[in-house]
This record gives structure tokens, C-alpha cells and sequence, in this order.
């Protein structure tokens, strides 16, 4: 792949190969495995995948992290979400909570298969909404021995309880009879309805501060990525009514997570909340004045340094 179809600029102490595998769904699932120049095949190493912020795409913050990962002697890989990017899967923007999680789970298949990977030594990073579903994906497939989130986004909490769990019953409700409406007239037309976008093509001064920090990144020349619509199926969010993704995170211990957050971030709630419900070992790390997207991908806001040490303690022991 060109660099210019990334929205960084690839390392030149790194390689990346375009890989593919199934998920036990049967989707084909596309992801970018970076390798830091100095590997040596015949050697084992530890691997890490790297999930993208809802909506996003390898191409972009997910990509920084598996890159800046490899250069620090991990084996990494970026994928796109089933549904998304360059993944199979129709109809095309599906959000599927479980398929999500399961797409994490495909990544440590096809990481603890190569020849040069320990498979016991297998972490994940998740950003932004992917934090949720790595989680999810850790409380039951044991074979992740460390997950680390990164300005996580728990989506299943969006989408029953509101931003900041502001939802009343009766707008809960109400949303559910709007998409039951949605999903008839979706099987009418044959085709599905779209949400609004995540990120807005253009803002003003009655642009609300969240969809502002999001326009700044996937609007603009820095994060801008064609695959990535920043929206998905809006009979989506019915799965997500019935799937919360934290039920089970004390069940990850012994096994470490670190949520990683921004000082000013929107969205530190979720990972404060989730902080609290997990059971030791845990870890919340707070980056100076750092908001939300920020970490996506200012390199030199993100504590890569932290994740290093992070996996290194907990893969390698």
C-alpha cells in the first residue's frame, strides 16, 4: 500500500505486509501486520492487535499505534472492522458489537499461527470505541494476556443510556420504535438507512465542542481517510440494546489492563467507570492536556512508552 493512503508516514524502521484472514463468521477480515526491520522469522515474538476508533479505519490512528509498536520489537497488526474499511461483510457499515469483539479474537488466530509469533504472548490495544469491544473480547478469550485501551468509548452504554447516561426510559423506547420503523422500511427498499455522520463534513459556531473534535480529525487532511464514513447501518444500534460489553470485566483478572485517557478527554467517564468495575491488576493512566482525539494520533501526546513497558512487563514475564 502507498504511504499517501495512509494518514501518516510509515517508518523507515519498519515493514508492513496487507494481510487477510477469516473470522468464525466467514468474513474476511483485512489488516496491515507491521514488523520492525531487525526481525529475525526464525525467532519468536510478542504480537499485539490493534483495534481503530468507531468508525475509523487501519489507515489511520490504529495504524500509529501497530507501527510504533513494531518499532519497539512487537509484532502488531491493524485491522478494519468486519463490515468496514477494506474487511468483507454486507451490508456494507454494519456496527455488530459481537461480530467486533469476535474481529479481535480473529486477529490473535491469525497471530498465534505464525511461525514467529509466541502465542503466548498476545495483547490488544483498543481505541476509542474498540476499547469496548476489546475488553469484551479479553473477559473470554483468555489467549489475550493484557489489554490496553486508549481514550476508550464503551458503545453499547451510548446506546442505552444516551450520552452520559442521559436517556430516560421513555426515550429509550421511543429510539427502539424508531428503529423497529427503520428496519421495515430498510426490507421495503432493499437497501439500508445510514446514520448521520459521527464526524460533520463542515461546522460552524453552533457546532457542539464533540463534533467539533471530531470534524478536526476525520474531516480534515488530518485524519481524513475515504474508507471511513464515521457512519454505519442505523438498525445497527438495536444489537446494541441487547449486548452491554463490561458485564464480565473482573473476570479478566489476573490478567492487566491499562486504560490509557486524556486529561481533558470527553470521554474519560468510560474509563473511569470501567476502571472501577475491573478487578486488579488495573491501571489508569491519565496523559497531560490531552483531549480525546489527541491520542488518535499526536505521537507526541501518546505514552508509547507506557504501552512498551506495559506489554513488556505482562507478555514476557
Amino acid at each position: 500500500m502507498e504511504n499517501s493512503k495512509r494518514t501518516f508516514t510509515l517508518s523507515e524502521k519498519v515493514t508492513v505486509e496487507k494481510v487477510s484472514y477469516k473470522n468464525r463468521y466467514g468474513i474476511t477480515v483485512a489488516a496491515d501486520l507491521y514488523l520492525s526491520n531487525d526481525v529475525d522469522k526464525s525467532k519468536k515474538y510478542p504480537a499485539i492487535v490493534v483495534g481503530t476508533p468507531y468508525g475509523g479505519v487501519k489507515e489511520q490512528g490504529a495504524g500509529i499505534y501497530a507501527q510504533n509498536m513494531a518499532e519497539r520489537g512487537f509484532v502488531a497488526i491493524a485491522f478494519d472492522e468486519s463490515f468496514n474499511g477494506e474487511s468483507s461483510g454486507e451490508p456494507r457499515h454494519t456496527s455488530s458489537p459481537d461480530i467486533f469483539v469476535e474481529d479481535f479474537s480473529a486477529g490473535v488466530d491469525f497471530l498465534g499461527t505464525r511461525p514467529f509469533v509466541d502465542r503466548n504472548m498476545i495483547g490488544a490495544i483498543g481505541i476509542c470505541g474498540s476499547g469496548g469491544f476489546s475488553i469484551t473480547a479479553a473477559q473470554a478469550d483468555r489467549r489475550i494476556k493484557a489489554v490496553a485501551t486508549v481514550s476508550m468509548y464503551d458503545m453499547s452504554r451510548v446506546k442505552r443510556e444516551g450520552w452520559e447516561d442521559g436517556m430516560t426510559d421513555e426515550q429509550r423506547n421511543q429510539y427502539l420504535d424508531e428503529l423497529g420503523e427503520q428496519r421495515w422500511k430498510d426490507f421495503e427498499n432493499g437497501e439500508v438507512k445510514l446514520t448521520p455522520r459521527g464526524a460533520p463534513e463542515k461546522v460552524d459556531e453552533n457546532t457542539d465542542p464533540i463534533s467539533y473534535e471530531f470534524y478536526e480529525y476525520y474531516s480534515t487532511k488530518r485524519g481524513f481517510h475515504p474508507n471511513s464514513i464515521t457512519q454505519f447501518t442505523m438498525s445497527s444500534d438495536m444489537s446494541f440494546m441487547n449486548f452491554p460489553l463490561m458485564n464480565y470485566i473482573d473476570t479478566i483478572s489476573p490478567r492487566p489492563i491499562l486504560f490509557i485517557i486524556g486529561e481533558h478527554a470527553h470521554s474519560r467517564y468510560f474509563s473511569e467507570g470501567a476502571y472501577e468495575m475491573a478487578a486488579e491488576p488495573k491501571e489508569l493512566y491519565v496523559v497531560p492536556n490531552a483531549g480525546h482525539v489527541d491520542l488518535y494520533d499526536k505521537v507526541d501526546l501518546i505514552p508509547f512508552d507506557k504501552l512498551e513497558g506495559f506489554f513488556t512487563e505482562n507478555l514476557l514475564e
